[in-house]
């Protein structure tokens, strides 16, 4: 079984701000911690959820590829393994009240 290798960016200055990068392909994936920063979906992106220990994440991809796109469970499963969460639900929608977030922009 193959498995791929992902590698994290991380920015010193907001320890929230993640990217994902597959190693094998050209996936990269944003996270956003969503109790602690706004966020605002991009259309053109995909965009997943999981929670982990009562906080709220939302993935989404960077200029994703069709082909790449199949990757994008693997590379939130590994990151979840990474924050010592492996149980982390993944949701394909927001689970927060739409309130919480149409407007944010």
């Amino acid at each position: 079984m193959d498995y791929n290798v992902y590698l994290l960016a991380t920015d010193p200055q907001n320890p929230c701000r993640d990217v994902i990068h597959s190693r094998d392909t050209r996936l990269k994936v944003k996270v956003y911690c969503l109790d602690e920063e706004r966020f605002s979906p991009d259309d053109n992106e995909i965009q997943l959820y999981g929670y982990a220990e009562h906080k709220l994440y939302a993935f989404e991809t960077v200029n994703v590829a069709a082909e790449d796109a199949l990757d994008l469970v693997g590379a939130i499963q590994w990151y979840a393994h990474y924050i010592e969460f492996p149980e982390m639900e993944i949701l394909p929608e927001d689970p927060r009240p739409r309130a919480q977030y149409r407007d944010v922009k």
